[in-house]
């Protein structure tokens, strides 16, 4: 195993999924710029789309997230463009 390539810097840091407010305290060195009270301490938040709480794989429920991917936005975007072409011939 390779030597001095993990990072030292993990801490408590407490994930909050935004679909259902349910959170969960796990060590991480992810970088937060919001923090959250649980009882007498305060700890860095993180806050998720999705966790499994809340994906369609883990809850069994079927719905649409809203957001389009990478594919729907260059097409949606370059449509126009596409329409002109046609128009023209």
């Amino acid at each position: 195993m390779k030597k001095k390539i993990h990072p030292k810097d993990y801490r408590i840091v407490v994930f909050k999924d935004i679909n259902n407010e349910k959170i969960f305290i796990s060590r991480s060195t992810v970088r937060t710029k919001e923090s959250i009270k649980i009882g007498d301490r305060i700890y860095p938040l993180y806050k998720m789309e999705i966790s499994s709480y809340s994906h369609p794989f883990f809850t069994g429920e079927k719905r649409f997230l809203g957001k389009t991917g990478p594919a729907e936005k260059f097409k949606k975007k370059y449509e126009k463009y596409n329409i002109k072409k046609i128009d023209k011939k």
